[in-house]
């Protein structure tokens, strides 16, 4: 009687067969709707991560206007700035593809910068490559290594 109820049971599709197409038209929505919010509040989450981290990070280094992490794009600016480079090579990413791999670059530059600058090593800087070789390997190389920076004593 149970295996009746199983609606994972993958011999028992009698449940979804039964159902019409609207019906599971509304379902497929429904599921693609929950994975959207789901997205939605994990991008959310990330952002303030990483806006907090950087916010933590240009106030080590005494940059004059830290709050611009809390700003999307001008926390990459925030970025170049703290690494030496001027705050409107942003523009580039007007251009695509191209544009985007050279704020990509820049970015690691500026980066090995500020690590240097904090007395960090500076090939920490190169962990977001780490997504070019493992997917989101780099990604999440990249958040541990910024979240040490930030917050850690040294």
């Amino acid at each position: 009687m149970l295996e009746q109820w199983n609606l994972w049971n993958i011999n028992n599709w009698d449940v979804w067969k039964n159902l019409t197409q609207y019906q599971q038209g509304i379902l497929s929505g429904v599921a693609i709707a929950v994975f959207l919010l789901i997205m939605v509040i994990v991008g959310i989450v990330l952002y303030i991560y990483f806006a907090s981290a950087w916010y933590a990070v240009a106030k080590k280094v005494k940059h004059k206007n830290p709050w611009l992490a809390w700003i999307p794009f001008a926390n990459i600016s925030l970025w170049l700035e703290m690494g030496g480079f001027h705050w409107a090579w942003i523009f580039l990413l007007l251009i695509p593809f191209v544009g985007f791999i050279a704020v990509g670059v820049l970015f690691i530059v500026a980066s090995w910068r500020v690590f240097e600058r904090l007395r960090y090593p500076g090939w920490l800087a190169l962990a977001p490559l780490l997504g070019v070789l493992g997917g989101g390997a780099g990604f999440l190389a990249y958040a541990i290594v910024i979240v040490i920076v930030a917050w850690k004593k040294k």
